[in-house]
């Protein structure tokens, strides 16, 4: 039977894959640090990634919000998914992680802020369509 660490590591490489995430350590330091994570090692997320250790309760929220999901189902898979409250996830309809991450940093950006990125990508798409015309 595999150990708890084993069977988080292989999970959270299967999500990482998924969700089109590279699996390197040092990625997934700079990725964590977005979503509020204890600072951590990539010699540590490398023990998680081979199944040697289990991240903090922080780090494992912060995984889990990287990778869209409940924390308890990133813990312990789909069988522990009844074990807690569900919280709630944006379903999104991306296959990029990377672009859902870019769409939530534009929606927490000042209006005015917005307005300036919404302008850059009108202008880069009449660019696109010019070249391609």
């Amino acid at each position: 039977m595999k150990s708890e660490q084993a069977a988080f590591g292989e999970r959270l490489r299967m999500l990482l894959k998924r969700a089109q995430l590279s699996d390197s350590p040092a990625e997934l330091v700079k990725l964590l640090a977005r979503y509020h994570s204890v600072p951590v090692s990539p010699q540590a997320i490398s023990g998680w990634l081979n199944g040697k250790s289990m991240p903090r309760q922080a780090n494992l929220r912060a995984l889990a919000k990287l990778l869209r999901m409940a924390p308890h189902e990133l813990q312990y898979g789909a069988a522990g998914a009844g074990r807690t409250v569900r919280e709630p996830v944006i379903d999104w309809d991306s296959r990029n992680a990377l672009d859902q991450h870019a769409i939530e940093e534009f929606l927490a950006l000042p209006e005015v802020q917005r307005k300036l990125v919404r302008a850059l990508i009108d202008e880069l798409a009449r660019g696109s369509k010019r070249k391609g015309s």
